[in-house]
């Protein structure tokens, strides 16, 4: 009913013409399908989550849960607004890249600002409020108190995330797939740590995302767009916070590490050398013009994740 209905609209996607010469093909594909994700995630994840909890018959927010969807829909709707202004206002830019920025920070600031109002708020021996941010080192019983400086790890892991995620969405189910690796990843570590709110909204995800990719296969019906890949890079982010994983996202999410440093590397290597390192960035294209099929540069990339969502897992639950 969406596809069709995003059809109607004339809201397809354009395809850079720097790319691949074998995407432009793609040309006028639905896009802004991240809508379907997100609307799915919501439905799943407030139900079987209750948004309300009783503490001693009083009525509190879960706060995990509000902490997730925030920064879910907080760069979901990013997103959206950068697919709108260029899909439907046709200006192929989008948010420029200061405004996407600016709003990333926001949203950010005010997780911060959360996640001291519910989490580490601490009354000291003298009645004066304090806050606390410690940071496990992954395999080990070891922590690092951050306090203030936690602010610049949680900016860094949510911009970071989200557009390391984002730079991933560049061939047809790549993204999908690897996300639902690595929020199934999560949604057992929610349930080791008898979190089950992280658990059933990493679940909620990872079944929005199964959903998508069968439209989202190749070939693709339905791109997920900025909406989507926005939100799933900042809900992504969210979770390692949520579970005291911070240092071990970038090892879960380590394909889409992958290609951001691909693109980092391939810059710098320009305007230093002048010369690329890669035939093309980000890092999926490079095996797509090497000779591998669409197809075999994504089960491959999707093996790659599930391989090292594998190590976080191990390291989480049974090396700690």
């Amino acid at each position: 009913m969406i596809i069709p209905t995003l059809q109607r609209l004339k809201f397809g996607q354009s395809i850079r013409e720097e790319g691949p010469e074998a995407h432009l093909k793609k040309a006028g594909t639905p896009t802004m399908g991240g809508t379907i994700i997100l609307m799915s995630v919501v439905l799943t994840a407030l139900p079987f989550s209750s948004f309300i909890l009783l503490n001693n018959s009083k009525p509190i927010v879960n706060s995990d849960l509000f902490f997730l969807l925030f920064a879910t829909l907080g760069y979901g709707i990013i997103g959206f607004l950068d697919d709108y202004i260029k899909v439907v206002m046709k200006r192929s830019l989008g948010l420029t890249a200061s405004q996407k920025l600016l709003g990333q920070l926001f949203i950010g600031i005010v997780l911060f600002w959360v996640l001291i109002e519910v989490r580490v708020l601490r009354i000291d021996s003298g009645g004066n409020s304090k806050f606390i941010f410690n940071v496990d080192i992954p395999g080990t019983d070891w922590t690092i108190q951050l306090n203030w400086l936690y602010l610049p790890l949680l900016l860094i892991m949510m911009i970071g995330a989200s557009n390391a995620v984002n730079l991933t969405d560049g061939l047809d189910g790549l993204l999908a797939g690897t996300a639902a690796v690595a929020y199934g990843a999560y949604a057992i570590i929610g349930m080791v740590q008898s979190n089950y709110t992280v658990a059933i909204f990493a679940i909620s995800v990872v079944g929005a995302l199964l959903g998508f990719l069968v439209f989202n296969a190749h070939p693709a019906k339905v791109f997920m767009g900025d909406t989507g890949s926005l939100a799933l890079g900042g809900g992504l982010a969210a979770l390692a916070v949520i579970t005291k994983t911070e240092l071990l996202l970038p090892l879960i999410g380590g394909v889409f590490v992958a290609e951001a440093l691909s693109v980092m590397l391939q810059v710098l290597s320009f305007k230093i050398r002048g010369k690329r390192i890669f035939r093309m960035s980000p890092l999926h294209h490079h095996f797509e013009l090497t000779g591998w099929s669409e197809w075999r540069v994504v089960t491959t990339f999707w093996c790659v994740g599930l391989f090292l969502a594998g190590v976080g897992i191990y390291l989480e639950v049974f090396v700690r």
